[in-house]
């Protein structure tokens, strides 16, 4: 949550104004998506979101059993969570326009299409998990395998990408290409149903409402893990166990890409994203339950759990409140009070003022127990 929070900072900027210089352009790529196949650490903030989401679920459901909670009520909580996450999502999504922007890629909406389905396999051992990660993953991958590719005739003014585009795959891998795949065609036809001010032909980035099953594949990996730590006899049981997951998940996940059978693409989550990734999520679980649970370093984390505690709130306030702090400071304090340190550097200094003031907020919050839960 705090690297997204830390995307107005905007590392970019300031790569490019210091176009020499190695290090910003470093950092101005780790938080920055790639265009199409591969990854940056930015890449990693949704999946590694909703993985946690799939981490929670054996505590809350363990909490809701000890109050004994019946089966309905609790069914109908999960489908009230479901439903806030989609309406927040499309409320984000929306602020600014002329009309409701029904849209359902955003973290939010993915979260809540799946968590229905998350919770029915929060009921089920853990076979039963594994096995509907494998459904999940080849049918949505088969479901891209059998859709036509682009013919000699097709149009490609309907996709906003150019027929040779640098970032386009080729062979088997081109059922994969942004705007010309089965669930862009599928979004064609459903977002097309709500009322919008003009018909959707595609999303600018690739994104996919469809997406939402692979995602649901990251849920049960961080369900998965949620179990194992619930049950870990010891640390070094809970290591090991990680890490035997973590490289099982990275060596199909790599095998897939390299062979063209399914590229590593997040902006559509791929299988191979899922597993690509949800490996990542592994890796920063094992370092930080190492790091915080087992050398007891909690105190140095506090920052973090202050933003983690309310992670809701932080996410609003990241997409809410940005241009009301910067436009505060620029009325009250100087209109160019970002240009301290120089042009190059304005972002920095703007970043660092919304972020501190986002963090102060979500501090006070803390302070007073007050955490936003859905």
């Amino acid at each position: 949550m705090l690297l997204m929070m830390a995307e107005v900072l905007e590392f970019t900027h300031v790569a490019e104004a210091l176009p020499e210089s190695s290090f910003w352009g470093f950092l101005g790529f780790h938080q920055s998506h790639v265009p199409w196949t591969g990854c940056s650490l930015h890449d990693l903030i949704q999946p590694s979101f909703t993985f946690l989401v799939g981490v929670a679920l054996p505590y809350s459901m363990a909490s809701r059993a000890s109050r004994g909670h019946s089966q309905t009520y609790l069914w109908l909580r999960t489908l009230r969570r479901a439903l806030v996450l989609i309406l927040l999502g499309i409320f984000l999504r929306s602020m600014g326009r002329n009309q409701t922007n029904f849209t359902f890629e955003d973290t939010l909406t993915q979260i809540g299409l799946g968590y229905p389905f998350l919770y029915a396999l929060g009921l089920r051992s853990e076979r039963s998990t594994w096995t509907a990660l494998g459904v999940i993953l080849v049918g949505y991958w088969a479901l891209f395998a059998f859709h036509p590719l682009p013919g000699a005739d097709f149009d490609w003014s309907l996709t906003g990408v150019a027929a040779d585009w640098e970032h386009n795959l080729g062979g088997f891998a081109a059922h994969w290409n942004k705007n010309t795949n089965a669930a862009w065609a599928f979004d064609r036809w459903f977002l097309n149903l709500f009322p919008r001010e003009k018909p959707f032909l595609f999303n600018g980035g690739g994104y996919a409402t469809l997406s939402f099953i692979p995602t649901l594949g990251t849920m049960i990996l961080g369900l998965v893990a949620g179990r194992w730590l619930r049950a870990a006899p010891s640390s070094s049981w809970l290591m090991r166990r990680l890490a035997i997951a973590a490289a099982g998940l990275f060596a199909v996940a790599i095998l897939l890409h390299l062979t063209g059978i399914n590229p590593i693409v997040k902006r559509i989550w791929t299988p191979a994203w899922t597993l690509f990734s949800g490996a990542w999520c592994f890796v920063l679980f094992a370092l930080f339950y190492f790091v915080v649970d087992v050398q007891k370093t909690k105190r140095a984390f506090f920052p973090l759990i202050v933003v983690g505690m309310n992670s809701i709130a932080a996410y609003i306030l990241a997409h809410t409140v940005v241009g009301f702090i910067d436009e505060s400071f620029r009325i009250n304090i100087s209109p160019q009070y970002d240009l301290l340190f120089g042009e190059p550097y304005k972002t920095l200094i703007s970043g660092f003022v919304i972020l501190a003031v986002q963090w102060l907020i979500l501090y006070w919050m803390y302070r007073k127990k007050l955490f936003i839960r859905i």
